[in-house]
């Protein structure tokens, strides 16, 4: 199995320079300790490794969080530190007391609920990273870069990225980003996703919620993949999965919670005020929704009724992970408004807005970017505007709207 280099471990170098802890959040299964204890073995200091996987260890972390610090002493990393939040106050005293850099590396899949008792306790002592699943960057090995659509940087990246074919896209698409299948340790994809569902995401939610019905919240992850890059509509997935709505609004926030997916908030602002309120939802990994609303091949699923929602949904997480791999928040945005006026994607950059229309065509009509002109009423200064689109290479309408592959993301 080939090791893909991830594009955060600079980061994590670096960071481990100037903070005592650092904590690395992110779903199951998307490469954080494999990537850590990678780094920690080039490190060559005799980092300690510990999992509260381990029921022995999460026990005792938990139970006397004093002694098990004594036990595994810094420098240490830690998997899945979210099982012992009795820990937190003890690496606190221990950082305040040592102020060693580099002395805990920490994990957690479980995104808000960590948060919350990193902020109470280790708030100004820790910096805090989220790893997503593979970017189609990291899988290409190409260099990494926020997205942002100006003319010369997109120019330097189409020099390193080869031009991507939609049915190259599409099998990208299908076959998922997470590390398992994309390294080819996995190979049977069917299984590998319906073991994760079972594994790791079923028993995830069971500790975040209690009890859970694994019909019935399979059925509703069905739902919610059926309605990727669509506005959320809670009342529907409660009817499709027959549950109550505020169990539909606990499990939307529980795979929030877990990294699975992400909503996309519409964007507004004091002047823009026709905007509405609801959010999108979107899933980091696309495999994931191919599987669940069964798509049995890369050529199904670009055929198929979804391939659009798909699409977007490719696109929006690769923005989203170009970001994160940086270390950066990114700050993503859709536009809609009672007069059903849309733009697919706002990217707030520098103090501009930075309009982006995703279309499943070579070659794209300029019209598509009349609707651009809705936010030119923006405070924010408005950057260029771009279609991304299944074309081969980067071309431009006018030095203000280009045509950029989606594939350069």
């Amino acid at each position: 199995m080939a090791y893909i280099r991830r594009h955060m471990e600079e980061r994590i170098t670096e960071l481990s320079k100037s903070y005592s802890a650092i904590l690395l959040t992110g779903p199951r299964q998307s490469g954080k300790t494999t990537m850590l204890r990678r780094l920690a073995e080039k490190e060559n200091i005799g980092r300690d490794y510990v999992t509260l996987d381990d029921l022995t260890q999460r026990q005792m972390a938990k139970n006397d969080p004093a002694l098990f610090l004594q036990l595994h002493k810094p420098p240490i990393l830690i998997d899945e530190v979210q099982y012992a939040p009795e820990l937190f106050t003890y690496i606190k005293i221990y950082i305040d007391e040592h102020q060693n850099p580099g002395d805990f590396w920490l994990t957690g899949s479980q995104i808000f609920r960590l948060m919350q008792g990193v902020q109470e306790s280790l708030a100004g002592r820790v910096a805090l990273l989220h790893m997503s699943p593979l970017s189609q960057r990291e899988i290409i090995s190409a260099p990494a870069a926020p997205f942002i659509p100006e003319f010369e940087r997109l120019l330097d990246t189409s020099r390193n990225i080869a031009p991507v074919t939609t049915p190259e896209l599409f099998h990208r698409l299908w076959l998922g980003s997470m590390p398992g299948l994309a390294s080819g340790q996995f190979t049977d994809r069917n299984i590998f996703y319906s073991s994760y569902i079972s594994t790791y995401i079923e028993r995830d939610v069971r500790d975040l919620s209690g009890n859970v019905d694994a019909l019935k919240f399979h059925r509703f992850i069905t739902a919610v993949a059926a309605r990727t890059a669509q506005l959320l509509n809670y009342n529907a997935l409660a009817e499709d999965a027959d549950i109550d709505l505020p169990t539909a609004k606990s499990w939307i926030n529980i795979l929030e919670t877990l990294g699975i997916v992400f909503l996309l908030h519409p964007y507004s602002n004091n002047v823009l005020k026709r905007t509405i309120k609801t959010p999108k939802v979107y899933f980091y990994d696309t495999g994931l929704v191919c599987y669940l609303t069964r798509w049995s091949s890369p050529e199904v699923a670009e055929c198929g009724a979804m391939n659009g929602a798909l699409l977007e949904n490719y696109t929006v997480s690769e923005i989203m992970k170009s970001y994160q791999n940086a270390g950066l928040k990114p700050y993503i945005y859709f536009y809609r408004d009672r007069d059903a006026k849309e733009i697919d994607v706002l990217l707030e950059h520098d103090g501009k807005l930075f309009p982006l229309e995703i279309k499943k065509t070579v070659s794209p009509d300029q019209r598509l970017t009349r609707v651009f002109s809705i936010i030119d009423k923006s405070p924010l200064q408005v950057g260029t505007g771009a279609i991304l689109c299944m074309a081969e290479r980067l071309s431009a309408f006018d030095r203000d709207n280009l045509i950029v592959p989606i594939g350069m993301i």
